[in-house]
């Protein structure tokens, strides 16, 4: 799954990072979901979409995206004309890998009369073949605009796709994808947690089961998860999605305690990506250093990329990076 970590004794490889970053006009993304180390040296920090809209805007001739392949490949579709590197070309996604392009294509085929609301969590060729693309902060308000009546698919993730239809009303035809991060979490795990933190609120990623939905006093993007976990009053809060995203907490507010929401035995572990594992201080040495792994787009995949992006910054541009999708939903 994973190429061998390079072994280099003897390098001081955050001074060499850094060399690196200046020789090369580089600028280093990070997703919340990196080990703090990566995320201690990055130039930004955040969620997927937002961090390559702010690598756009940069002059940097090189964008190092510590995070996953369909991260890296959205920085390349907006930034063509920079060399856009990924420590690990093995870190990929789960919900890519449950949505193979060719499939994908075959079931838009099948049903010609559907929207294809694709989230980003997807390849560049799985976006060439949708109308809008949406993240989780900006699906709301693009489904707001669309009829009703307009019938829809949504993909690659079952769980988000259940909760905008139970908030919203639709029923969109879900693609069966999933986020193994997400699916890992244990719904009586989470209500002996709680019951051993009277009162602390819960916020939860859209990406997880309903079941876990709805044990939630927040349900929200990553970003919505940290502005909740640092604006509530609640000084013990249980987070549900990725563990990582915890020390972004921690370092602005120390004073607080967060507790990562348990899988079935009972510990967080489980709920650590393995593909955003796959990057580290040593690989994002290597790949600027050599320049590679380096993310390359057909220029007419990129552009049938890009359209579907264009649409959703269209629609709902300023709600990405803000993030916040409400309050659960209950009742059937």
């Amino acid at each position: 799954m994973t190429a061998p970590t390079p072994t280099l004794a003897g390098l001081d490889l955050l001074a060499e990072i850094d060399r690196l970053r200046r020789e090369r006009n580089a600028v280093i993304l990070a997703h919340y979901y990196q080990e703090p180390v990566i995320q201690d040296l990055a130039d930004f920090v955040g969620d997927s979409l937002d961090l390559s809209r702010k690598a756009a805007e940069t002059d940097a001739d090189v964008i190092a995206f510590c995070g996953v392949r369909f991260m890296a490949e959205v920085a390349k579709i907006l930034s063509p004309d920079k060399t856009v590197v990924l420590p690990d070309m093995a870190a990929g996604c789960s919900l890519e890998d449950s949505c193979p392009p060719e499939q994908f294509g075959r079931f838009r085929a099948a049903h010609p009369d559907h929207l294809a609301i694709t989230y980003i969590n997807c390849s560049a060729a799985v976006k060439a073949h949708s109308d809008i693309i949406v993240t989780s902060s900006s699906a709301e308000k693009i489904l707001a605009q669309l009829p009703m009546d307009q019938k829809i698919i949504f993909a690659p993730d079952k769980n988000l796709g259940a909760y905008f239809n139970r908030k919203t009303g639709r029923d969109m035809l879900l693609w069966p994808g999933a986020c193994i991060v997400h699916e890992a979490f244990s719904e009586t795990e989470l209500l002996k947690l709680k019951a051993q933190h009277p009162g602390a609120p819960v916020a939860a990623h859209p990406e997880c089961p309903a079941y876990i939905l709805d044990h939630a006093d927040l349900v929200g993007s990553t970003r919505a998860i940290l502005e909740f976990a640092l604006s509530s009053p609640h000084q013990t809060i249980i987070v549900a999605t990725e563990p990582h995203i915890i020390h972004q907490m921690e370092k602005a507010a120390p004073h607080k305690h967060f507790i990562g929401a348990p899988g079935a035995d009972g510990n967080c572990n489980c709920n650590m990506c393995p593909y955003m594992a796959l990057n580290s201080i040593e690989k994002l040495y290597i790949a600027l250093r050599d320049l590679s792994p380096r993310i390359e787009l057909d220029e007419e995949l990129r552009i049938a990329a890009k359209r579907p992006l264009d649409r959703m910054l269209e629609m709902a541009g300023g709600t990405i990076g803000r993030g916040d999708v409400g309050a659960p939903v209950t009742g059937d």
